[in-house]
């Protein structure tokens, strides 16, 4: 397994992409400035985009795995490859949708603040996650060790 930093074109995972973020002119805002990783692993498996919000905040903007992939670990190694990145900032945060609370739980994050109807105010269409209409996005933030 190898995590590798992309450079260029980070539009050709757009498939990746558009799993963790439906809408791609959203994608657009956060994807110039992001740092891109994908994981590697006889074949590209998942990709991790983060940015630095300011005051020693990194923040992931988007986290995907292959649907074949996922439930393999894939998603953690990627975040704690993330988290020993950027160990010389305060906080690795995120902000996502209720169904993938438990998955940042189990990677060490802990609920932060919520952004009311973030989902409404910014998507084009509603989305929905088992059936149930998406409002408002959860944030959750991991401590960093230096």
């Amino acid at each position: 397994m190898r995590i590798t930093e992309v450079k260029g074109d980070k539009k050709r995972y757009l498939p990746l992409l558009l799993l963790a973020d439906e809408q791609e002119d959203m994608i657009d805002r956060y994807l110039g400035r992001g740092v891109m990783y994908v994981l590697d692993d006889g074949g590209v498996k998942g990709e991790c985009v983060v940015t630095d919000e300011g005051g020693g905040v990194m923040e992931i903007k988007n986290i995907a795995v292959a649907p074949g992939c996922q439930r393999m670990g894939y998603g953690r190694a990627l975040i704690e490859f993330v988290a020993e990145k950027y160990k010389g900032y305060s906080v690795l945060q995120a902000g996502t949708s209720p169904m993938m609370i438990p998955f940042y739980e189990k990677c060490g994050f802990v609920r932060s603040h919520v952004v009311k109807n973030f989902f409404t105010d910014n998507y084009d269409h509603p989305m929905y996650e088992r059936g149930v209409m998406l409002t408002d996005m959860i944030y959750l933030i991991r401590k960093l060790t230096p």
